[in-house]
């Protein structure tokens, strides 16, 4: 990927007031399986050594949820293409792609279940497939 192009002051600053995490997707996403009683780490690495950190982790059942914003991560319904610095933007979004298929690789191939939402889900159907991921171990009681 190319050097990182020069933004306007104004980009600039929207983009640094982009959260990394506790956005309103996870926030909701965290209500609703709280509610539901399950306890679980927040933005944390699931795999000792791997530098890419989930929103929510259920490590003694091996479940590790991402909730991916539409537009950093190329959504198939919402994605959207800058036009400005077009061609280092497309680089960037294909690479956090890349990125994100490489660590559901990682982690299944250490036996961990991943569960990916979208930010535009709602979060009862979000919280849905955490449960069923977690349902589908079976081995171990809710995390408290």
């Amino acid at each position: 990927m190319a050097d990182r192009p020069r933004t306007d002051a104004a980009t600039s600053a929207r983009l640094s007031k982009q959260r990394r995490r506790d956005t309103g997707p996870e926030l909701a996403l965290r209500r609703e399986l709280h509610r539901r009683g399950l306890r679980y780490f927040v933005d944390r690495a699931p795999l000792k050594g791997l530098r890419r950190r989930a929103d929510v982790v259920f490590p003694r059942r091996k479940v590790a949820v991402y909730v991916d914003g539409c537009f950093w991560h190329s959504c198939p319904l919402h994605a959207t293409s800058p036009r400005n610095n077009a061609q280092w933007w497309t680089d960037k979004l294909a690479a956090n792609v890349v990125r994100d298929r490489d660590t559901d690789a990682r982690l299944d191939a250490a036996g961990w279940t991943v569960v990916r939402v979208w930010e535009h889900e709602v979060a009862r159907d979000a919280a849905d497939k955490v449960t069923r991921a977690l349902d589908e171990d079976g081995s171990a009681p809710p995390e408290n």
